[in-house]
């Protein structure tokens, strides 16, 4: 997983790039994340497991047989198989269906971006949230748009998905979406419920409106913007690489 700092460095050149290379640099990204998370934990379970035979072995006891994985890796490896029957029998288990990995990534985002339409299916059945949020606040559709899924659209939509979702970019869904007929569900969408261009831009300035507030708050009561964090990045460093000097006007 790159750092934060890495993907700061990033920006530069993802500003340069088009929007379909940004959509295919993200989703690289996206699937380079899941995997070493996967792995990183599938590591550390193994270690884990490794370090508690030892000690029953050295107790006498018998070693355990297998190591057993958090849910949200089993859920989410599933998913990611489109293993339909295992998903469903670790939902009928009591497993939720909005566990997510360390990205903030669940099933549901992954499953709109492979186009698993049964599973998205069984996953919104079994009470996924429909505007789960990942870290870079995604929702499964700005992934179903991105990859220009009209059915997987049309049923989030359906299942109450917000339009008007801001990622960290500042995108909302029909910003991303390329294909025209995916697009035309978008915006169709987007006028029956009666949104209008006032009502997009002041969706899309709220983010920046909190972090804004936020930032006043640390101010009011002393903070320095100018103190490393534990990514080594301080406050007014990603403000300006996000906002430049215009924020503070």
């Amino acid at each position: 997983m790159a750092e934060h700092l890495e993907l700061l460095a990033e920006m530069p050149m993802v500003g340069k790039m088009s929007t379909q290379e940004r959509l295919k640099h993200a989703q690289k990204r996206r699937a380079q994340q899941v995997k070493i998370w996967a792995q990183a934990e599938k590591e550390a379970q193994a270690k884990k497991g490794s370090g508690k035979q030892l000690q029953k072995e050295a107790a006498g006891r018998e070693p355990p047989k297998q190591v057993v994985f958090p849910p949200s890796v089993v859920l989410l490896e599933a998913a990611a198989r489109n293993d339909l029957e295992e998903v469903r029998q670790l939902l009928r288990s009591g497993v939720s269906p909005d566990l997510a990995n360390e990205d903030g990534l669940t099933a549901l985002h992954q499953c709109c971006i492979d186009d698993f339409r049964e599973m998205v299916q069984q996953l919104l059945e079994a009470g996924a949230e429909v505007n789960a949020r990942d870290s870079e606040c995604w929702t499964p559709l700005h992934a179903a748009a991105t990859c220009g899924h009209l059915h997987l659209v049309e049923l989030l939509i359906a299942r109450g998905a917000d339009l008007l979702a801001v990622n960290t970019d500042g995108n909302m869904p029909y910003d991303l979406c390329e294909d025209e007929q995916t697009l035309d569900c978008l915006e169709t969408a987007m006028a029956n419920r009666g949104i209008t261009q006032d009502s997009i831009e002041e969706a899309r300035a709220v983010p920046e409106l909190l972090m804004l507030n936020d930032l006043q708050s640390l101010l009011h009561v002393g903070a320095d913007l100018n103190d490393p964090l534990d990514h080594g990045a301080t406050l007014m460093y990603v403000v300006m690489r996000r906002y430049g000097p215009s924020c503070w006007s």
